[in-house]
């Protein structure tokens, strides 16, 4: 396998397993009425993370790589101070992630270097699939540490560290396959 398969084969598991799993383990722990809580009127809730996310993959990737229309209300994820209960997001940011699978199923490694023009940034493919993979993970802590701090000891764990810190992230004991 080639450099730049592995590349997308790797950036499919982040963004269509590992993260979205660690989201549902943290979003699903938090008591409902965190899941919209701000610590502060400059910080965002776990809701609002979630919303961005979706909006931001959708506007790298979906629209941004694969061409569809980028209708991004960018403002409208960090304004949300209520909405939807964690099960319904989780269900949103599944069918978004979808979206982001399939646009990057259709590359090839020759499509990695080609040019697009996104949030009004030159970049290539490559570089836009970086970015929103190291982004998305960025995120994906804030929410587990929100997760950690608002639910029970213990109701947020990623990693069996009896076992060789295993993921326990999946629920499968499968991990990682690397």
């Amino acid at each position: 396998m080639s450099i730049e398969q592995r590349f997308l084969e790797r950036s499919r598991y982040y963004l269509g397993v590992e993260y979205p799993a660690k989201l549902r383990l943290a979003l699903l722990a938090l008591p409902p009425e965190r899941v919209w809580w701000r610590p502060n009127e400059h910080s965002n809730s776990a809701g609002n993370i979630v919303l961005h996310l979706m909006g931001n993959v959708r506007q790298w990737i979906v629209a941004g790589v694969g061409g569809a229309a980028d209708v991004r209300a960018r403002d409208a994820e960090f304004a949300a101070r209520e909405g939807l209960p964690a099960e319904v997001l989780l269900a949103e940011l599944e069918r978004t992630l979808s979206e982001v699978d399939a646009t990057l199923a259709r590359l090839t490694p020759h499509d990695l270097m080609a040019s697009r023009e996104i949030q009004g940034r030159s970049t290539t493919v490559f570089a836009a699939i970086y970015h929103v993979v190291e982004h998305f993970s960025t995120h994906t802590g804030q929410v587990i540490w929100l997760g950690k701090m608002w639910s029970a000891a213990g109701a947020v764990r990623l990693y069996d560290d009896a076992n060789n810190a295993a993921p326990l992230f999946l629920g499968d004991g499968r991990g990682d396959v690397d």
